[in-house]
């Protein structure tokens, strides 16, 4: 992948295989990170075949649409799509979209730090000291392999800074991911029994196998009330949170996950500790 970060009542039987990136991009009906909303149904479909049809930018030898199940942050085929939706929507003959669409290499990518915007993280969970000169806010999906990926990144860059960085997370489920909101509920209701950090590190660590039965058995795991978890994890009262986190999220310019944000700042780079060092560095000696 390449990494532009902008980074039930009762128990299932079974395991259900969670949706993965490589899911069939040439027979879905929606893009992730792509709203077709505002498209008729004809519309639609035109804009799916041109995508489906249409090599994206990025030289990574896949269409638009298979870079946008395979690489949701791709800044060039998720540009590619807007330019896809705009035409379609503008009536524009298949000639000129194909002519638009071919001059999507001349974008050019997002700045590596981009403006700083006001998030919302109150209530949120958050670990490091309250006055650490770096706040880092996370976008994240539970059920995400490159979100799991980027745990390593993440606590390689809190150790490399102890004390001068605050981690919020914030919920980001993706609607291609079939557990990505239930999870984020069951880390949730371990939230409330303090268990927060514990209960992200089992989702992540098994974010291929995000079904009922197996978040129950890491809860009982990582010491939580179970009656109290259960009780939590089929009240509904999280849906509104969740909701409020995704919606934060498209405000801020969220369109996939990993995001992250440095002190406000849309960090557009790789996550590595190497790469993002120097910008950390100079957040501590503003």
């Amino acid at each position: 992948m390449r990494f532009w970060i902008r980074i039930l009542p009762v128990f299932l039987l079974a395991a259900v295989a969670p949706a993965q990136p490589s899911a069939d991009w040439q027979t879905a009906d929606s893009l992730p990170g792509t709203d077709l909303s505002s498209l008729s149904a004809t519309q639609k479909q035109k804009v799916l075949k041109l995508l489906r049809d249409h090599d994206c930018s990025c030289q990574c030898g896949m269409k638009v649409a298979e870079c946008r199940f395979k690489d949701t942050n791709c800044y060039y085929s998720n540009a590619l799509a807007k330019i896809a939706i705009e035409a379609v929507k503008a009536g524009k003959s298949a000639d000129d979209i194909q002519k638009a669409l071919a001059a999507g290499p001349a974008l050019k990518p997002p700045k590596l730090l981009e403006d700083p915007v006001s998030i919302p993280t109150a209530g949120a969970p958050v670990t490091g000291p309250a006055d650490a000169k770096i706040t880092l806010v996370e976008f994240s999906d539970f059920e995400c392999p490159y979100c799991s990926k980027a745990i390593a990144d993440v606590h390689a860059i809190m150790a490399a800074y102890p004390g001068k960085i605050r981690l919020i997370y914030k919920q980001f489920p993706l609607s291609m991911h079939p557990h990505a909101e239930f999870a984020a509920v069951a880390s949730l209701a371990a939230r409330d029994q303090g268990k927060f950090w514990e209960m992200h590190d089992k989702l992540f660590a098994n974010y291929r196998q995000l079904n009922r039965q197996n978040i129950l058995l890491w809860a009982n795991q990582i010491g939580l009330n179970m009656e109290k978890f259960v009780a939590d994890l089929d009240s509904g009262k999280y849906t509104a949170t969740i909701k409020k986190d995704t919606k934060d999220g498209e405000v801020a310019g969220v369109y996939g996950t990993p995001a992250f944000f440095i002190n406000g700042q849309h960090y557009n780079g790789p996550l590595e500790l190497k790469a993002v060092k120097p910008i950390l560095d100079a957040e501590l000696a503003k």
